[in-house]
């Protein structure tokens, strides 16, 4: 009897600290690290969704971005941009880290103190580009003079779409709000290579 209170306790406690802890992820730079969209669809359809998926998260989103961009949107000297493995809104997230980033640092998550770049290139880029905006989790500002059309999250990212890309950028430092300026320098840096 002990020992089920006790795992009880545990339990709860893990879930307030998920609670509490859930505006702290969504203020991160991709307010939602891992869309999981694309997993449920590989399930549920087949082979498919799966080589769909694997076909919009093979282009490498660090080949758009210098160190020196991603340093002088966060304002901050930062790491080599590193390439994550989840799929993040189709793509493959590229980050870069300040120096007050958190240990461990995991590309796959968003984290403080980043910069995070994912192009999703193809048919699929408005796609996903239209299933961030209409996520219940995203206050969509449309936001004009970038691509196609583009908006801010109403957290800490700046979707565009130009053609047949699809562009997010999250700029999160370590002690500061999310910056949409500098989600715009860094979108007005990288369209062009696009």
């Amino acid at each position: 009897m002990r020992r089920q209170r006790l795992t009880l306790r545990i339990g709860a406690l893990g879930l307030g600290l998920a609670v509490a802890l859930a505006p702290v992820a969504a203020a991160s730079a991709t307010k939602k690290p891992v869309h999981h969209k694309a997993k449920a669809k590989a399930k549920h359809h087949g082979s498919a969704t799966t080589t769909t998926a694997a076909r919009t998260a093979n282009f490498n989103s660090c080949s758009v971005i210098t160190q020196a961009e991603a340093a002088g949107a966060l304002g901050a000297s930062v790491s080599a941009g590193v390439l994550g493995t989840a799929t993040v809104e189709g793509g493959l997230a590229c980050v870069f880290y300040g120096p007050s980033a958190p240990s461990p640092r995991n590309p796959n998550i968003g984290q403080l103190d980043t910069v995070r770049v994912v192009v999703v290139k193809g048919s699929d880029a408005v796609t996903w580009y239209n299933s961030y905006k209409t996520s219940p989790t995203v206050r969509a500002e449309a936001i004009s003079g970038y691509g196609n059309q583009a908006y801010y999250d109403g957290y800490a990212s700046l979707s565009v779409l130009k053609g047949d890309s699809y562009l997010r950028v999250a700029v999160i430092g370590a002690g500061t709000p999310p910056s949409l300026s500098a989600e715009e320098q860094l979108a007005n840096a990288i369209l062009p290579k696009l």
